[in-house]
């Protein structure tokens, strides 16, 4: 038998980190000398575990890192579902679950770690579920449709326990976060961060028992959890438990093949991250560096690329790890970062805090003053980016430290970042770097991670453009050379009310899917035009094109306006009716709406019609306009609220129904401070006062959570009124296509207190002109629907086919699910152009 000329490495486990060292191995040039195996026991390739819980919102496919499932370098083979069950040194073989045998050169353990699930009685149960992978979260999900009570808790309040929090609060579980140490993230904040993060948590609903031990999980007769016993505290009533009490490392492996593990558990590695097997390294979560593990990516990633250094004969060595972590934990911003806790030798602590806004922050100083070891940052972090960095640079401290932490309305400081410093932890990326990528065209990976650097990466590289007199294109489209904001300008000043008109004046070509509907919005503000007039229909999206929200088995959405959730029992009994006469899907949504989800597309307009004579009109969830004002029962029913938040709610929807803008727009209205209505997660939340409302802005959910921030406070009804058409108007002005409200306020000049400058105090002169805006849209506003079944020519666009009005579309069918008809086709999901055939009007 003919030697092997190549060597053979293989690598077990495809996880983030090993993902980046074959990454690091290919681009190094190691497959020159190697064949690669990379054996992952997971059914997918490697995906983003650190925006795990995002996978209800955007799915398994946009988490993945290797979407394709192979790379692109034909000498490295990546294996699924290959499960290693052992590994033999000496002869230098791993073994499959199947049995087969693999021979190695060199060998990379990557297994990363597990769930710690403490031995609790009950752990074993049904409903019991672990947090550390996407069938994990699918389980979980599944188990939350089937809850008698839909309520679950979570057993951890760390960064895991609270993620999975998270990812329950969004399935809408009623959520306990149970934690034994005496507050939320211990590991990560003090004491004042740990209760300031409590009192966030718990306004948006969630219980949260620190000090607590759990002692048992109790079932019912069907095996099934039925309640968590807490020592000295009264039981949980759950239908569900989530361990996410930290992580083991997954060094079993390593065990059974005799390798040397620390004595805390992982697989013992020295700086060069080798085993006491010459030819196995470790990296990642299951490795111990001298006996220390490291939990988060970034060290993983430092790893990966000191073992392919060594391979390739260098001399990497492994010194430590930054360990800061910045996370939007149930839209609460919280940072952590060097020596966090003071525990350095005569250090110095300077904090900050505002218990009305939730507001802690805390900078842990060197005795001398002159160098920043640490801090902590919760409810708003945005410092993080520039107070990280500092401590990895050593860079001096300004004169007086307390302006990098107070607001900038009361002093603040703007730092200029020194070129070493580093600014993105996970992939150890300096400013330097970036703008020297900037520079000469090439690629980092800053903020391809956890993506809390983008921010600060994107200013670096505006201002080394700026700094060298290039001119930033910030423009909407190839069609359009231009921003947005000034394209609003320009189609308001000159009038234009047609697209052919517009990219003929200030435009090329015909225009794409990006600048079409921008323009359609631009004008929707403007004008208040109907979105299928002629000259209109042809720019609409999808949604737009047939007011209703496409889904994805190629049905529409009804969802009629109910302001302020506020609906008379005879229109409860005509949506009942509607839904059983076409057979809908319904749902109560977390914006105090009725969902109708499964209309066929030339049902709308009798459906509509239908809601429409029962005095209902279009709640515009399919546009880029307000959706909702959320409200609590307010001072009507309540004994705690001191305002009429259901008034006010109603009042408000119905002046800002219709109100297109770049992107959607929800608000809120709280009666009082305990914030039933969650007004602090929407784009304008209202909470009311002894005096007034307090008006908060800027605030949204999504991929990228926010928390809305005070924008004036102990307001009359009109003052308010008159702020919020401001800000709204100012929003719609200025803001770019799709950009939410706090990326938008991230993004002005100023931030909040420039829009405060411009909102509040009118420093442009704008108030006016913004206020008559506001004022011609609440005058000109119409229901769409209505307009579409009175128009013979508007309504021609809802038939399945040209040739054959009212032939349903043969692909959906229907099948039941929770009592409910879902939506179903027999070929899978209709795709978006075969609604209506080439010709249709």
């Amino acid at each position: 038998m003919a030697p092997q000329l190549r060597k053979q490495l293989v690598v077990v486990g495809h996880g983030m980190v090993g993902h980046r060292f074959v990454e690091s191995a290919i681009s190094r040039g190691l497959t020159e000398a190697y064949d690669i195996t990379v054996l992952g026991a997971e059914p997918r390739p490697a995906y983003d575990r650190v925006a795990l819980t995002s996978f209800f919102e955007v799915g398994a496919e946009a988490l993945s890192l290797l979407p394709s499932g192979t790379y692109d370098d034909p000498r490295v083979r990546l294996r699924t579902h290959a499960e290693v069950v052992a590994v033999s040194p000496r002869q230098r073989i791993v073994t499959l679950a199947s049995g087969e045998d693999l021979h190695y050169d060199e060998l990379v353990l990557a297994t990363g770690a597990a769930p710690f699930v403490p031995p609790v009685p009950g752990a074993d149960l049904a409903n019991v579920f672990g947090y550390r992978t996407i069938e994990d979260l699918e389980a979980i999900r599944s188990a939350s449709k089937g809850g008698r009570r839909k309520v679950g808790a979570v057993i951890g309040g760390g960064l895991l326990g609270l993620e999975a929090a998270n990812a329950l609060h969004q399935l809408g579980v009623e959520t306990h976060v149970v934690e034994l140490a005496p507050r939320l993230m211990a590991v990560q904040i003090d004491d004042l961060g740990g209760r300031t993060l409590n009192q966030h948590i718990g306004k948006l609903g969630l219980t949260v028992h620190t000090g607590a031990m759990t002692e048992a999980i109790l079932g019912d007769r069907r095996n099934r959890v039925e309640r968590l016993a807490l020592k000295d505290r009264n039981p949980l009533d759950v239908d569900l438990v989530v361990f996410s009490a930290g992580i083991r490392p997954r060094d079993a492996l390593a065990r059974a093949a005799g390798l040397d593990v620390a004595d805390r558990g992982g697989v013992l590695v020295d700086g060069s991250l080798r085993t006491s097997d010459e030819h196995i390294w470790a990296i990642g979560e299951c490795a111990a560096v001298q006996g220390v593990m490291y939990g988060l990516v970034a060290p993983g990633y430092d790893m990966a690329e000191i073992v392919v250094d060594r391979l390739l004969g260098g001399a990497g060595e492994f010194t430590g790890a930054d360990m800061s972590t910045k996370l939007k934990l149930l839209g609460v911003d919280v940072a952590s970062f060097g020596d966090a806790h003071g525990t350095t030798k005569g250090a110095l602590e300077l904090t900050y805090a505002d218990a009305l806004s939730g507001v802690y922050k805390k900078l842990v100083i060197s005795e001398d003053g002159k160098r920043l070891l640490g801090g902590v940052l919760v409810g708003d972090a945005a410092a993080y980016g520039v107070l990280r960095p500092m401590v990895a640079s050593g860079m001096e401290l300004p004169e007086n430290p307390e302006e990098l932490i107070l607001p900038a309305s009361r002093g603040g400081a703007n730092l200029e970042l020194p070129d070493d410093a580093q600014v993105c932890s996970c992939n150890d990326v300096t400013k330097a770097e970036i703008t020297a990528a900037a520079a000469d065209g090439t690629i980092t990976r800053a903020g391809a991670t956890c993506g809390s650097c983008k921010t600060l990466v994107k200013k670096i590289v505006e201002d080394y453009f700026a700094a060298t007199g290039k001119e930033i294109d910030r423009s909407l489209c190839e069609h359009f050379r231009m921003t947005r904001q000034e394209l609003f300008d320009v189609v308001a000043v000159h009038g234009y009310t047609r697209f052919d008109d517009i990219v003929e004046g200030h435009g090329t070509g015909r225009g794409c899917d990006i600048c079409k509907p921008a323009v359609a919005s631009i004008l929707a503000s403007l004008l208040n035009q109907h979105v299928l007039a002629p000259g209109n229909r042809q720019l609409q999206d999808t949604n737009d094109a047939y007011l209703g929200n496409l889904q994805k088995n190629g049905t529409y959405s009804v969802v009629p306006r109910v302001p302020g959730g506020e609906i008379t029992p005879d229109k409860l009994i005509v949506i009942g009716q509607v839904a059983k006469d076409f057979g809908l899907y319904t749902k109560i949504t977390g914006g105090q709406r009725i969902d109708l989800f499964g209309a066929r597309m030339e049902d709308l307009p009798a459906i509509w019609k239908r809601l429409v004579e029962a005095g209902m009109e279009s709640g515009h969830a399919y546009g880029k306009s307000l959706r909702t004002v959320k409200s609590c029962v307010g001072s009507t029913w309540c004994r705690y609220g001191v305002q009429d938040s259901v008034g006010l709610a109603i009042e408000l929807e119905l002046r800002y129904r219709g109100l297109r803008s770049p992107h959607k727009l929800k608000g809120g209205v709280s009666g009082c401070a305990r914030e039933c209505a969650e007004a602090r997660s929407k784009d304008f939340g209202i909470i009311a006062t002894e005096k007034g409302w307090n008006l908060y802005v800027c605030g949204n959910g999504g991929a990228m959570p926010a928390h809305a921030q005070l924008l004036a406070g102990d307001l009359s009804k009109e003052e308010l009124v008159r702020y919020l058409d401001r800000f709204l108007m100012y929003y719609i002005r200025t803001a770019d296509r799709l950009q939410r409200t706090s990326s938008w306020m991230d993004a002005v000049d100023g931030g909040l207190d420039r829009i405060r400058e411009v909102v509040v105090d009118d420093v442009l002169g704008l108030g006016d002109q913004l206020e008559a805006a506001m004022a011609r849209h609440v005058d000109s506003y119409f229901d769409e629907w209505k307009a579409t079944i009175e128009d013979p020519e508007k309504l021609a666009r809802f038939v399945s086919f040209v040739n054959a009005p009212g032939t349903p579309d043969p692909n959906i069918t229907f099948r039941e699910e929770r009592g409910q008809v879902q939506a179903a086709t027999t070929d899978g999901p209709v795709s978006l152009g075969t609604t209506i055939p080439v010709g249709a009007p």
